[in-house]
C-alpha cells in the first residue's frame, strides 16, 4: 500500500498558522489534501496534526487526522510516528504548504520506486528564477549522473554549476523512514535546516525525479501573492 501523509504543525516558524490560512474560504492545508487525494497511485491520504485547534478547524471536512506529538523537529519525525502502526510499503510525506499541488507529481513519485533500489525519492523542478537563487528559502538540489541528489542548497556559490528547484515532497520506503528518524541529526542538517540532509550524510541515497512544475510552496505570507488570491 501507499500512504499519503500530510504533516501539519500549526505553529511555523516563518509563517505562524499558515495551514490554516484561508484561500478561497478554505484552510490551506485543504487545498492541499484535495488535490493530494486525486493522485492515481495514493491508497489512502491522512492529515498528521499536533494541536486540538487544527483538529477543531478540519472537523467541517471529510478528511482523516490523526493527532501527533507536539515535541517532532521536522515533519518526516512526524509522518513516522503517523504510519507506525500501518501496513505500508511506501509513505508520500505531502507539504501542508503546498496549495497548488499537481496530483500528476505525488503519481510520477511514486513511479521512482518501480526501481527496487529505490529508498527515498523526491522532486526537483527545472523551473528556476533568479530570485529563486537568491531566496534562502527556496532550496536549490544538484544532481548526478544517476539522478541522485548530490547535494541540497539554501545558497548558491558557483553559477555555473546547474541547479534545480527542489519541490519539498518526499517518498519513503517504509523501513527506510523508520531507519531515518532514529538517526541523529547530521551537522548539515542542524546548519542548513534541511532534514534531507540527514539522509545524504548517513550514505543514503535520495533518488530526483524532475519535473517542470512552476509554483513556489507557501514559506512566507509574500509567497500567497503567485496564488493570485
Amino acid at each position: 500500500m501507499v500512504i499519503g501523509v500530510i504533516p501539519a504543525r500549526l505553529e511555523s516558524t516563518r509563517f505562524p498558522r499558515k495551514i490554516l490560512f484561508p484561500i478561497r474560504k478554505k484552510p490551506m492545508i485543504m487545498h492541499v489534501y484535495e488535490r493530494a487525494i486525486k493522485s492515481k497511485k495514493l491508497s489512502r491520504v491522512l492529515i498528521a496534526v499536533d494541536s486540538q485547534e487544527t483538529v477543531d478547524v478540519l472537523k467541517d471536512y471529510n478528511v482523516e487526522v490523526l493527532m501527533t506529538s507536539v515535541l517532532h523537529q521536522s515533519g518526516t519525525d512526524r509522518i513516522a510516528e503517523a504510519v507506525a502502526d500501518i501496513d505500508a510499503d511506501i509513505v508520500i510525506n505531502i507539504q501542508g504548504d503546498e496549495p497548488m499541488l499537481d496530483p500528476k507529481l505525488i503519481d510520477d513519485l511514486v513511479s521512482v520506486f518501480e526501481e527496487k533500489t529505490v529508498k527515498i525519492a523526491t522532486l526537483a523542478s527545472t523551473v528556476i528564477t533568479e530570485n529563486d537563487f537568491n531566496n534562502p528559502n527556496t532550496v536549490k538540489v544538484m544532481i548526478d549522473k544517476n539522478c541522485n541528489a548530490s547535494g541540497f542548497y539554501r545558497e548558491v556559490i558557483d553559477r555555473k554549476a546547474q541547479y534545480f528547484r527542489h519541490i519539498g515532497i518526499y517518498g519513503y520506503r517504509k523501513n527506510t523512514l523508520e531507519t531515518f528518524t532514529k538517526l541523529k541529526q547530521s551537522k548539515n542538517e542542524k546548519i542548513l535546516h534541511l532534514e534531507q540532509l540527514r539522509a545524504l550524510d548517513n550514505g543514503i541515497p535520495i533518488k530526483v525525479a524532475m519535473c517542470n512544475f512552476p509554483y513556489r510552496g507557501i514559506d512566507v505570507p509574500k509567497d500567497l501573492e503567485q496564488l493570485k488570491l
